[in-house]
């Protein structure tokens, strides 16, 4: 596709993900969303808000892709939706970005990557945790050897309940593929690009302790779990460490990592932006704010999801390669797969019981 055109999106699913990615791409010069599909009006009508000016409006995404009116698809719909969507996107003519988690389940991982393989189109997993400024920097000290050789990843996540979606979707484990995979995703993709390795083993305690427990939907009430500790076993002896709690909105910062070695910590701090790297031989920390200046929409993801659309138009364009594949969305999703496991069986769950 030549630079100087300008590439056309449509975007599957306009609740607030779908929107965030709407004031994403409409910051970037070279990029317009002009196409949306979703079945309530309602997230229609805040779609045309977000975008400021009328957009192509379809209820269901076959006929957005059928309308040939786009370049590029992101599939921002609900978690339970993303085979069949994905499926759809990934037999017509666009290239495709699509939010996490890539599906509920292994085998639906693996049939969108089957179906993936049959297009010669940009097909990109959206896990923008890695582009936020302080943890691409995290992941780029790490690199340049400022840990040494890495022994242990933790990361903490603290912060508010989930928030109310179309038809109450998200509160339930059958459609999200429960928390460890819904939310977490995120943070078990971040380990294993950190470690450097595959997962071999996980093992997780967690339960729904103080959210949802008065709601009930249908007569049904919420089961996503509300916090838990998760440990991952790599295939380099890397242990990896999550802690997640969603009753903790009074914290300073929602994410922390730390990255520790032989050599030294590396430690990253969110939303305050801040980088230290600590050496053990001398006892000194190195602390330093990291903003990106090529960001021009912070939205809701401290201008992550900004800075992912840049790499994925340059994908679309032949500018740049792919950095997050279908493959790295599996592993996410099957290292969660393996966490709710483990906290249903109270038991350590292998990855490849999962896979």
């Amino acid at each position: 596709m030549p630079a100087s055109s300008t590439v056309r999106y449509g975007i599957i699913g306009t609740g607030m993900m779908g929107c965030e990615h709407i004031g994403n791409v409409g910051a970037i010069d070279g990029a317009e969303v002009v196409a949306i599909a979703d079945p309530h009006a309602e997230s229609r009508a805040w779609a045309e808000q977000v975008a400021g000016n009328e957009l192509v409006q379809f209820e269901d995404h076959r006929h957005l892709l059928e309308a040939g009116l786009v370049d590029a698809v992101v599939v921002a719909s609900p978690n339970h939706t993303h085979l069949d969507v994905l499926v759809d996107a990934l037999a017509a003519d666009v290239h495709v970005l699509t939010e996490k988690p890539l599906c509920t389940t292994v085998a639906d991982c693996r049939s969108v990557i089957e179906a993936a393989e049959r297009t010669s189109r940009i097909v990109w997993m959206g896990l923008e945790y890695r582009y936020m400024p302080p943890v691409a920097r995290l992941i780029a000290e790490v690199g340049d050897g400022a840990a040494g050789d890495v022994k242990m990843v933790a990361i903490r996540e603290h912060r508010f309940p989930f928030l109310p979606k179309v038809d109450n979707w998200n509160r339930f484990n059958r459609n999200t593929g429960g928390s460890l995979v819904e939310k977490c995703c995120h943070y078990f993709d971040l380990m294993r690009r950190i470690a450097g390795a595959d997962p071999v083993r996980v093992m997780a305690s967690g339960g729904q302790d103080v959210n949802h427990l008065d709601e009930r939907f249908g007569g049904e009430r919420p089961d996503i779990l509300d916090n838990a500790y998760t440990i991952v076993e790599f295939d380099n002896s890397v242990r990896g460490m999550l802690d997640l709690c969603m009753f903790a909105e009074a914290s300073r910062n929602e994410q922390e990592i730390t990255v520790t070695g032989d050599v030294g910590k590396v430690e990253a701090f969110v939303p305050e932006s801040i980088v230290r790297v600590g050496r053990r031989a001398d006892r000194t920390v190195r602390v330093e704010e990291v903003r990106d200046p090529r960001v021009r929409y912070e939205g809701l993801h401290h201008g992550s999801s900004y800075l992912e659309h840049l790499d994925f138009l340059d994908a679309v364009r032949g500018d740049g390669p792919v950095r997050v594949t279908l493959d790295d969305g599996l592993w996410s999703v099957a290292m969660g797969v393996a966490a709710q496991r483990s906290i249903d069986e109270q038991r350590s769950v292998t990855l490849s019981e999962v896979l």
